[in-house]
């Protein structure tokens, strides 16, 4: 990977492609990550509801809900009134999180690689198990989401700016190959904001406020 660890508990590298990169896949990248994207949404949780009117006029409402994701307030919950993390939700969420990110760098360009389920490819992510009693107050957890609104704001622009980048990149490697190194340092640096901010605020892996830095 191109860049150090951080001191931070949470770290996030990008491998750059010093290759060039499949213009084909990067051309028609929207389509072909639909399937993966499918994937992603299922196992990150979520539910999806619809409403279908009949030929008697009556409308009925249907919910279909998604297994998965990061269920903040019941972890809020357990380090509160039982102060543990258990380590198989832990060990879950950072499963879920690299999968995630490895599907948010391919449909970013920044890989041709197709995201594996398992396997970590070019994306690296660290995140230090925490022992809650020696690191996390039982109670913080419950204003993280608040305290990291500064965060929120910010990275609303910077992700507007990160996605201007990735259409940017787009057109260069169609013509080039290559994704701009700079525009790739950008995006990554978005994602590794956001990622401390996650961990900081949903993952509730650590109490360290997160850096207002795009550097690792």
């Amino acid at each position: 990977m191109d860049e150090k660890p951080t001191g931070y508990p949470v770290s996030l590298s990008i491998e750059y492609p010093d290759r060039p990169l499949d213009k084909v896949t990067t051309f028609f990248r929207l389509f072909t990550a639909i399937p993966i994207i499918i994937i992603a949404s299922l196992v990150g949780g979520g539910t999806f509801q619809w409403t279908m009117a009949s030929e008697t006029a009556t409308e009925t409402t249907y919910q279909l809900g998604m297994a998965g994701g990061i269920v903040t307030f019941a972890l809020i919950l357990v380090i509160l009134f039982q102060q543990k993390y258990p380590r198989w939700w832990f060990d879950w969420n950072v499963a879920l999180t690299k999968f995630l990110y490895r599907v948010v760098t391919y449909v970013s360009l920044m890989t041709d690689q197709y995201p594996s389920t398992d396997e970590e490819q070019s994306v690296s992510i660290k995140i230090d198990y925490p022992d809650v009693k020696e690191d996390l107050d039982r109670a913080l957890p419950l204003f993280k989401w608040l305290l990291a609104l500064p965060h929120y704001i910010i990275l609303a622009f910077l992700s507007v700016a990160a996605f201007v980048c990735v259409v940017m990149a787009w057109f260069v490697i169609l013509f080039t190959g290559r994704y701009p190194r700079g525009l790739f340092d950008f995006v990554a640096g978005v994602m590794r904001w956001g990622l401390r901010v996650e961990a900081y605020a949903f993952l509730l892996v650590t109490d360290v406020y997160p850096p207002f830095s795009l550097e690792p």
